[in-house]
């Protein structure tokens, strides 16, 4: 989904056939400032969201509220920061205050999280990576808040990249052929990854022309193997870990050599961030 239609919907669900509090009690002509403030300790995303939520509340109700960052997205604040301000018609501001928040809220929960993750693997371990465990209509603002978290994005979407997972394996009844005809249909542009669950079914998935090998819930002790066969095998070949990436786990396996983990709770398991926003009359 767009984000205009995004944003268009979040209003239309709060503001409905109008705010029968701020409207008779606010005037148009009321003006004044806010702060949106940080009140825990999080990592910025979502600025750009809450600038159109604003400017969709403006094109409702006419004027213009301005919104200035004040912490660029993915910049880690302590509690009490200050992250951006608002000024114009308080009114505006009001109603378009918990949309704007819910928002931001919901960002900088995942980029703090996220941020958890990063620094756990290290630097010099494996790149974390999100999925497509997301909100659904969510996704694009998710998976930007994963990268302002220091996070990078798996495939977006069913369409640009191969994903070869146990079901397909299964419906097929082969890996092998399951991956032969996904890169057969696909340009040479498309990676293929296919996931692999065992030790013999990596021996077998070695002998594709997978790009990148997706090793899915292993313990720690296959999960090591794994690597060094193949390594051996086929170097150039990208290996992606995913299954029970807990922070701990990560920081046990951040050496193993794996170039990617997979973190379906980046997102799926991220807490709202807590912050306010908190006006001034003029």
């Amino acid at each position: 989904m767009r984000l205009s239609a995004l944003i268009a919907a979040a209003i239309d669900e709060d503001l409905g056939h109008g705010d029968v509090t701020t409207e008779p009690t606010i005037g148009p002509e009321v003006a004044g400032t806010g702060r949106v403030l940080a009140k825990q300790d999080l990592v910025v995303a979502g600025h750009e969201v809450a600038r159109a939520v604003f400017a969709e509340v403006d094109a409702r109700l006419g004027g213009t509220v301005g919104y200035e960052v004040t912490v660029p997205e993915g910049t880690a604040v302590q509690a009490g920061t200050v992250v951006a301000t608002v000024a114009g018609p308080l009114r505006n501001v009001v109603i378009g205050e918990r949309t704007a928040l819910n928002f931001l809220m919901r960002m900088c929960g995942i980029a703090t999280n996220t941020r958890r993750f990063v620094d756990a693997a290290g630097v010099g371990g494996p790149r974390v990576v999100d999925t497509r465990k997301t909100t659904p209509l969510h996704r694009e603002l998710e998976k930007h808040a994963v990268r302002c978290g220091g996070g990078f994005n798996h495939r977006h979407a069913l369409f640009d990249g191969v994903l070869v997972k146990d079901n397909h394996v299964d419906a097929v009844g082969s890996l092998t052929e399951a991956v032969r005809r996904a890169r057969a249909a696909n340009h040479h542009l498309i990676r293929v990854e296919v996931e692999v669950r065992s030790l013999a079914e990596l021996e077998e998935a070695l002998g594709t022309p997978a790009d990148a090998l997706l090793l899915d819930n292993m313990d720690d002790d296959t999960l090591r193997e794994a690597i060094r066969i193949a390594r051996e095998r086929k170097p150039s070949v990208v290996l992606e870990a995913s299954g029970n990436m807990s922070i701990e786990r990560i920081e046990r396996i951040r050496g193993f050599g794996l170039d990617l983990v997979s973190v379906g709770g980046l997102i799926h398991q991220a807490t709202w961030a807590d912050l306010s926003l908190k006006i001034r009359r003029a």
